[in-house]
């Protein structure tokens, strides 16, 4: 089965050329890019993120396979969706499904919400694609794993941690776990950064519960609040230790506008 790109030309040129040129902005290869177990990426439109992604890719070694956990902002499909097969047809070549990874995630057994073959729910959904062209700008040669998550429990997510950490353990080779996430959306630049500030201290403290639970006592509208908490646990679960903040910025650095901002911020966890 091959997916179309949904948002190309929207969030980020559907031209090949046009797509790598303003990558290239973006993209600020470092010397010795690390080895990294996880990042946390924002997913709007490149004109307001893709400066904050791609100094979040730029630092890292990217590895041949992704598995890339986003919001299902569209509602469509089931609660954990993912997709065990087939092509993504992006501007900058085709991106195979990592077959084998994708089985062996599903092939373990979780006791709260179950993991479904679900390709339709990723269908016009962004925030998952939106981090392949940075992905394969750095390293031509991608497979991945999207599953698109619906809001979970704080339990839910710990077994799905627990099942991604034993489907990549099974799997036996290296793999880099991405949270697709946008921060505070629709308030003023001093609340955004005030409620975001909440929530990147617990990212940085790699503490996952604390995230799940800021986000919801303070109201904070971190659209990708499960994805990074399912991250921030298997990354523990892994061996992880620290937690780096790349970037912050807001939508209003790009518009001028403070009004109502999104916020946007970069993490590399290692």
């Amino acid at each position: 089965m091959s997916r179309k790109p949904a948002v190309a030309n929207m969030f980020y040129p559907g031209d090949q050329r046009r797509l790598k040129e303003q990558l290239n902005k973006f993209v600020r290869p470092v010397p010795e890019p690390k080895r990294v177990l996880a990042a946390i990426s924002p997913h709007a439109g490149y004109v307001y993120s893709g400066g904050v992604a791609g100094a979040v890719f730029s630092q890292i070694r990217i590895p041949d396979t992704m598995v890339i956990l986003g919001p299902n902002h569209r509602g469509i499909g089931a609660a954990v969706a993912l997709s065990a097969s087939g092509i993504w047809d992006m501007p900058l070549g085709p991106v195979p499904i990592n077959e084998a990874l994708a089985e062996s995630i599903l092939a373990v057994s979780t006791s709260g919400v179950k993991m479904k073959d679900d390709p339709q729910a990723q269908a016009m959904e962004h925030s998952i694609e939106v981090q392949v062209p940075f992905l394969q700008f750095l390293r031509s040669e991608v497979s991945i794993v999207p599953i698109a998550l619906a809001h979970l429990t704080y339990d839910a997510c710990q077994e799905l941690a627990r099942a991604l950490v034993q489907g990549i353990q099974d799997y036996d080779k290296e793999v880099l776990l991405v949270a697709s996430t946008d921060m505070t959306h629709y308030e003023s630049q001093e609340s955004a950064k005030a409620k975001d500030k909440l929530a990147i201290d617990r990212i940085l403290a790699l503490d996952p519960r604390g995230l799940y639970e800021t986000v919801a006592r303070h109201t904070i509208s971190m659209c990708g609040v499960i994805p990074t908490t399912i991250v921030l646990q298997a990354s523990k679960v892994l061996g992880a230790s620290k937690v780096e903040l790349v970037q912050y910025a807001t939508s209003g650095d790009v518009t001028g506008d403070y009004a109502q901002v999104v916020g946007y911020a970069g993490f590399i966890v290692y």
